[in-house]
């Protein structure tokens, strides 16, 4: 069994990692931890320095979690690549963040968490990122 989780850096990025712990947890299941830009100067922001993203496996690893970790710099989607993990691996469970955007927020950027709830080929699971509104 196999969890995945997007991840970035900050608050929201470990709100949403935590929601991949637990249900890892609950299903006995390994965790795949997914980073992933498209190579945009907005989107770089969320690509995490790989020393980090090996920081953050050994902290699970050494909380007895079996984790593996993969990073994608110039990806077609953050969304795209979940979905293409969740299909390599025979995933169980996507876990992303949702928050709440404005209208022209969500034209521009389209959204992540919709696009992985529609067409990942397994459950998705949204952990809720508050908003300061």
């Amino acid at each position: 069994m196999t969890v995945i989780v997007g991840y970035m850096p900050g608050d929201a990025g470990e709100r949403v990692l935590a929601g991949a712990v637990r249900e890892a947890r609950t299903r006995g299941a390994s965790l795949l931890l997914v980073n992933s830009s498209t190579g945009g100067a907005y989107a770089d922001r969320g690509l995490v320095p790989a020393a980090d993203l090996e920081a953050v496996r050994q902290r699970l690893a050494a909380d007895g979690l079996e984790v593996d970790v993969r990073q994608y710099a110039e990806a077609v989607s953050v969304a795209e690549t979940l979905i293409d993990e969740a299909e390599r691996v025979s995933a169980d469970l996507v876990v992303v963040g949702l928050r709440r955007r404005s209208r022209t927020g969500k034209f521009l950027l389209g959204s992540t968490a919709q696009t992985v709830l529609l067409r990942a080929p397994c459950d998705v699971l949204a952990i809720r990122i508050p908003t300061d509104d």
